[in-house]
């Protein structure tokens, strides 16, 4: 029988479906940007509300052509869920709209599905690995050791790309401001810096959008390919020398390198400071890039 899941995030909704033997049968990303203008302490703005609600819809629909009902999707929400004071009426909205109950976790929580989707179909070292999953809203980074399937420390970050860009007034902006940059990396590192990293990991992967897109940019990719992107080693030298060309771009320019999702074209250069910044404080030259995350770790949970 097949299984459904969606994670909620601040920009995107992730919808996964796959067989009773774990196979792929549909995965999609609806950019809805269910987070912008949120804030610390605000709330979903009506109209990525509706747009929101038009991907559940889909989904659902889709859902059902795999012989999933709507009651069967397990759909999970994050950061943006956690902070909107609007979020449990929407999603009672949703619930009534298109039968998809959704269930607002954690931020451990959050960790503990990253760390399982994370991982899931990657060979890793049987040493300290440290899943980052770097969202819209917030930043998981979850250690431990895959053999022994066991997490032995969990941070969750509140800052994510939307937020970051947010807070430093450069959301929607054609050309970034200097100073505005200088000043959102100043406050990434000391989040960054605020973790323990005395017992740094042997290897970091990072799951989510922002990791992959940038590393199609790397691939030069125009069109997803998810052999190409799953486990991938992207370096830390690739990290800077991308985050300094989008500093220097306009609009434009980051649209047509983000081909594969252009979506997430103007939140890339926080991505970029946020990923090589974890590189720095864990010591590492490189990180493995997986397409899988918290949509994997709910089927898997």
């Amino acid at each position: 029988m097949a299984r459904a899941s969606i994670d909620i995030g601040s920009n995107s909704l992730v919808f996964l479906v796959v067989d009773d033997q774990g196979k792929t049968l549909h995965d999609e990303v609806a950019i809805v940007g269910l987070g912008k203008g949120l804030g610390d302490s605000g709330a979903f703005r009506e109209d990525r509300m509706t747009a929101a609600m038009a991907a559940f819809r889909s989904f659902a629909a889709t859902a059902a052509t795999h012989g999933v009902t709507p009651q069967q999707v397990r759909a999970i929400a994050t950061s943006a869920a956690r902070r909107a004071h609007n979020a449990s009426t929407f999603f009672r909205a949703v619930s009534t709209q298109t039968g998809i109950g959704v269930d607002v976790i954690s931020g451990m929580e959050e960790a503990r599905l990253t760390w399982l989707g994370g991982l899931h179909g990657l060979d890793c070292l049987d040493t300290m690995i440290a899943v980052v999953d770097l969202g819209g809203g917030s930043t998981e980074i979850v250690m431990g050791l895959k053999s022994q399937g066991k997490v032995t420390e969990q941070q969750s970050l509140e800052m994510g790309t939307v937020r970051l860009m947010e807070a430093f007034g450069i959301a929607n902006s054609d050309r970034y401001e200097p100073a505005a940059l200088v000043a959102m990396n100043s406050h990434i590192q000391g989040l960054i810096h605020s973790i323990d990293w005395s017992h740094p990991p042997s290897q970091v992967v990072a799951v989510a959008g922002t990791a992959t897109t940038l590393c199609a940019m790397e691939l030069g990719l125009s069109t997803w390919d998810r052999d190409a992107v799953h486990g991938f080693t992207m370096t830390r030298e690739a990290l800077g020398q991308w985050a300094k060309r989008l500093a220097g771009s306009t609009h434009k320019e980051r649209v047509e390198w983000a081909a594969v999702s252009p979506g997430r074209a103007d939140l890339l250069v926080a991505g970029a400071a946020v990923l090589e910044a974890v590189c720095g404080a864990a010591k590492v030259d490189s990180l493995t890039i997986s397409d899988g995350g918290i949509r994997h770790g709910a089927l898997l949970s």
